[in-house]
């Protein structure tokens, strides 16, 4: 037991030897100059790690004294097993639940509520990794599996993988993008795309970090891997562009203070309009009649959750929803007939679906 107990001591000593290490890189190469984090931005993060140590060593104590008490005959049970096995075993099941919870946090509005405060955060830096709610670490898959693997007898597996993951996570929140040379070096290029279509890297990570589809880079709604690319290619989420957004955040954001976004539902937001409000509603913002204006030549976001109160533009509403914005490019300037119903079958122009409301 005291064995299985030390584990996220192991942890927590090679998280701040990795912490340290890209956080003298980020020092040296003068990222913390020209910044945007306030205040209430460093308390956040700083808060949120110690968050993240606490949640987890009490879900490994969870998973430990229930599990001698309600399935005493699995406790390392698969202690036999082979680094070579055991590690891969415990690395798929990890990162392919980190992936869908992930991704379910940016399609479902009530867990959303709890991860937008990681985007809220309109630098990089490799203390980002630890904003979220309480809530979203409570319920983290990869958190419980930790505990499950390790006291199914897989310890060795999740030192070495917790180990992985952390540096893997910390480089591509990181201001330092050490991919950059791979991608400018010509004789590079190769290896740089084994690199990427199978790991995450700076550039794809700052992808889902971007503030707006419109910069042709960002995708906020896609990325959503924690450590393999392999699921968002697979399940046909992936972006690779090879270049880093210079916006972060969200589009609308309320800039409510860190205790709420960390101990939302409990501590709610005190700016009205806020997603983690007291009272908030989220409306529907959708017309009967087409919106006939002139746009000029250049990239639009076209709403079609019908959450945005810009219509028929996108202003970040989407998020807590399957729905995506529509990227529309005007190469000239001309007169148009925007969609406002959301039934057309031609977005984002009218196609007079709605005289059939």
């Amino acid at each position: 037991m005291e064995n299985i107990l030390a584990i996220p001591n192991i942890d927590v000593y090679a998280v701040l030897a990795i912490l340290g290490f890209f956080g003298v890189v980020e020092l040296v190469l003068g990222h913390y100059h020209d910044t945007k984090r306030t205040k209430d931005d460093w308390i956040l993060e700083s808060v949120g790690f110690f968050v993240v140590v606490a949640t987890k060593l009490l879900l490994v104590a969870i998973v430990i004294f229930g599990g001698d008490y309600l399935f005493p005959a699995t406790s390392n049970i698969f202690q036999g097993w082979s680094l070579w096995l055991s590690i891969p075993f415990y690395l798929f099941i990890d990162d392919i639940a980190q992936y869908w919870y992930h991704r379910s946090a940016h399609e479902y509005d009530w867990l959303w509520k709890h991860h937008r405060v990681h985007h809220q955060a309109e630098d990089m830096g490799i203390l980002v990794a630890y904003r979220n709610s309480w809530v979203y670490y409570l319920l983290m898959p990869n958190l419980w599996w930790g505990g499950i693997a390790t006291y199914l007898g897989l310890a060795p597996a999740v030192i070495f993988g917790l180990i992985f993951k952390q540096i893997i996570v910390t480089s591509t929140h990181s201001t330092w993008k050490w991919d950059e040379l791979l991608y400018k070096t010509k004789s590079l290029k190769p290896i740089a795309w084994i690199i990427e279509h199978i790991l995450i890297t700076p550039a794809f990570h700052f992808a889902h970090h971007g503030k707006s589809k419109a910069d042709h880079i960002s995708d906020p709604n896609g990325n959503f891997g924690n450590t393999f690319s392999l699921w968002d290619q697979l399940f046909g989420t992936a972006m690779f562009t090879r270049q880093y957004p210079t916006d972060f955040g969200l589009q609308t954001d309320p800039l409510d203070p860190w205790y709420s976004q960390l101990l939302y539902p409990f501590v709610k937001s005190p700016k009205e309009g806020s997603e983690i409000a007291k009272g908030y509603e989220k409306v529907k913002h959708t017309g009967t009649e087409p919106l006939k204006t002139t746009l000029e030549a250049g990239t639009y976001l076209y709403c079609q959750c019908g959450f945005s109160s810009t219509q028929p533009f996108c202003n970040g509403s989407h998020h807590g929803s399957k729905f995506k914005p529509l990227v529309v490019e005007i190469e000239k300037t001309r007169p148009v007939s925007l969609c406002t119903c959301k039934l057309t079958k031609t977005p984002p122009y009218c196609d007079n679906s709605h005289l059939g409301l």
